[in-house]
């Protein structure tokens, strides 16, 4: 157990509530294999927890840092042994009967034996689904012979769009590819290695060297040749090697236990190889005191240095990721959107991606949709059926085959009389028809809800007859007692926008026709401050302001019996997890009401990029008036060129029609100064009601129009 694993483990059997757990171990430094001893050395934080009402539980800690937490499998972990495994390494039988070794990873490789591990990579699937819908439409890919030398691709990775591309999805990683502005492979091999805890704080010198702003230096000429690729700063493991080989003449077998032993910071051998490694680099005329500093600096990035040739591997499929969504981007989202089918956070992230490349992704159609997400053009996608709650396999391959065999569904009663009941039951109808899957079809959502029972009966009577063979199935419907009449739809009163949203969400998890919200999108875009849509990092410092539905409310007692609450904020292009605690509750409680569109301002509760958004609230404001709120200055900014004075005394009129409390500046253009010259109105306050500044935005631009 690590130092934060072990303290939320002590804290919960002491019984610490998890505030004050969490509270302890977020005070221990984010720093890779951090002890608590070193802990308490760096955060003062941490030490007046640990000598005040937390004693005991460091004390406890401290004894059970290091240990076993408990047996656990390797998800895909393979031992390979020359003979019988009983020869070589104690097993046991895991609770699902899986034959398992006793000993860890670290105990294997000291015995000899091979460990390898098979994993399975989602973007393999995606590329593999990618090339089949390429396919399907009459054109041939091979993925294994792309030319590395696309621009295109390049540019994709330079722009940062690379959502949906293998490990360059992050907003982080997506900042410093537009910094770096990769032009070859062995960029994106470096980008890759680097971007990860320890290596991570090159990144900057990395670029700096690579566009000629920095100098390119070396530790010692010999490392030239090795360090060439990487402008000088040691990227991959096999790098380390290549030095103890070159300075120090170890063999490379001995340079790989040099490696490894720096890894697993083995003490006892890091100090037997620097030794040897200072006297080999003596004997190749290099100074023992350089020799030492060479030592340190390979030892330091061995801790957290990476493969290249995994570094290789994973650029090589982020390349074949990215020139797939360059060439065939409404083929390259639609196998992303079917493989993420289980995750509406990512789906949410993928359409709004979609968004950004002109594709539009339709509701599902019954009609059109398939089980998974298809292309129906370049720039059209169709919602995958699977996606739909209570809609299982089966039923979709029924109705998607007697579609493709028959001809498109006519109306409900065409549907229940086509496909098998046992099927295509009334749940799944009702999910369809809530879904929008319907819409395409006769009647609207609420009479084909209530047409679902008369349906079911219609199609149950006709298939009776096709089985009896008593049904002319070319056309007059009639059997030897009775015609039977296909029903008609009732006069049922059609749902409003936010029932059949409401019902949408129930079994798409997301809006796809249409949001609850977009009737508050101005105030949303004006005084949101963040973009769930551009994924940027937050940090934890910094206090941001988000607009949304509140939705799944769940409220508690803290420790000292004081009402708090948590719920989540369904906002446009995403959502967050919301925590007010007591002191917020007690001002704002009253505010947080299902389906209530409110402002949340607070901070995260650490560094996101939003995928897992959770922001401990200090203040809340109801849309209603968030306007009269926040608006403090209303900024007015005037296009370069000769002012007139009548376009300030038109402005002023218009202003003084809107009277508000808010104040107004004006941005003139300065003739002696790139920066414009501001000029308060004296005596004027004016609303920031969303007619104004739409008339504001029309007459001076979008951009010059804004509010403090």
């Amino acid at each position: 157990m690590k130092a934060k694993q072990v303290v939320r483990d002590v804290g919960r059997v002491m019984g610490y509530s998890f505030s004050d757990v969490d509270k302890i171990a977020k005070a221990i430094p984010n720093e890779l294999n951090i002890t608590l001893d070193k802990a308490l050395e760096k955060s003062p934080e941490l030490s007046d927890m640990a000598d005040g009402d937390y004693k005991e539980l460091m004390e406890h800690s401290k004894v059970l840092e290091g240990m076993n937490r408990h047996a656990s499998i390797h998800a895909a972990g393979v031992v390979i042994a020359p003979g019988e495994l009983t020869d070589y390494v104690p097993l046991y039988k895991s609770t699902t009967d899986d034959v398992t070794s006793q000993y860890d990873m670290k105990g294997l490789e000291e015995l000899g034996l091979l460990k390898m591990d098979f994993l399975g990579l989602r973007n393999l699937t995606v590329i593999d689904k990618a090339i089949k819908l390429i396919e399907a439409n009459g054109e041939s890919v091979d993925i294994e012979k792309l030319s590395f030398e696309n621009s295109e691709v390049y540019k994709l990775f330079s722009k940062g769009h690379t959502i949906g591309v293998f490990q360059f999805e992050s907003s982080g990683m997506r900042e410093f590819l537009k910094k770096l502005q990769p032009t070859v492979l062995e960029d994106l091999i470096a980008m890759n290695a680097l971007y990860r805890p320890g290596p991570m704080s090159n990144i900057d010198d990395f670029i700096s060297r690579k566009h000629g702003k920095k100098k390119i230096a070396y530790p010692h000429p010999l490392m030239e040749p090795i360090l060439k690729e990487t402008y000088g700063i040691i990227v991959y493991q096999e790098q380390v090697m290549q030095i103890a080989h070159e300075i120090a003449g170890f063999t490379l077998a001995e340079a790989d236990i040099m490696r490894r032993a720096m890894g697993k910071k083995i003490k006892s051998l890091m100090d037997e190889l620097s030794i040897k490694f200072v006297s080999g680099a003596e004997q190749r005329g290099i100074q023992k005191k350089k020799a030492e500093e060479i030592f340190s600096l390979i030892e330091k990035f061995a801790q957290y240095g990476f493969n290249k040739s995994h570094s290789t591997a994973y650029a090589y499929v982020a390349y074949q990721t990215a020139w797939l969504k360059v060439r065939f981007p409404a083929e390259f989202m639609s196998a992303n959107l079917t493989s993420e089918m289980g995750s509406i956070d990512r789906i949410v992230v993928l359409i709004n991606e979609c968004k950004k490349m002109g594709i539009e992704v339709r509701p599902p159609d019954i009609n059109v949709s398939f089980e998974d997400f298809r292309p129906i053009d370049n720039k059209t996608i169709s919602y995958g059926l699977n996606a739909i709650k209570n809609v299982g396999t089966k039923a979709l391959e029924t109705i998607i085959k007697e579609r493709i065999s028959s001809g498109p569904y006519k109306n409900i009663f065409d549907i229940c009389s086509r496909v098998e009941q046992q099927k295509v039951n009334k749940r799944v109808l009702e999910s369809l028809v809530y879904s929008g899957s319907m819409d395409s079809l006769e009647g609207s959502r609420a009479q084909n809800l209530d047409a679902v029972d008369i349906a079911i009966k219609y199609g149950q009577k006709i298939q009776q007859e096709v089985d009896k063979n008593q049904v002319d199935l070319f056309g007059t419907g009639e059997s030897q007692n009775e015609l039977i009449k296909t029903p008609t739809l009732g006069n049922s009163e059609e749902w409003s926008e936010k029932e059949a949203l409401s019902k949408e969400m129930e079994v798409l998890g997301l809006y796809v026709s249409g949001h609850p919200l977009l009737e508050h999108a101005d105030d949303l875009e004006e005084f949101t401050t963040v973009s769930f849509e551009e994924g940027q990092e937050i940090s934890k410092k910094d206090t941001v302001l988000v607009g949304g539905m509140i939705t799944k409310i769940v409220r508690r007692y803290d420790k000292r019996n004081r009402e708090m609450a948590f719920f989540d904020l369904d906002c446009l292009g995403g959502h967050a997890e919301i925590v007010v605690f007591s002191d917020c509750y007690k001002s704002y409680g009253n505010l947080i009401d299902d389906g209530k569109v409110v402002f949340v301002r607070g901070k995260p509760s650490e560094t996101s990029d939003f995928s897992d958004l959770k922001i401990l609230s200090d203040e809340i404001i109801s849309v209603e008036n968030v306007r009269d709120r926040l608006s403090q200055c209303l900024n007015i900014k005037f296009a370069i060129g000769k002012v007139e004075t009548s376009d300030i005394d038109d402005l002023m009129a218009i202003s003084k029609s809107n009277p508000g409390g808010c104040k107004l500046l004006f941005h003139l253009p300065n003739p002696d100064s790139p920066k414009p010259l501001k000029v308060l109105a004296h005596n004027v306050s004016v609303s920031t009601n969303i007619t104004f500044i739409k008339q504001l935005r029309d007459k001076y631009g979008k951009d010059n129009v804004w509010i403090d």
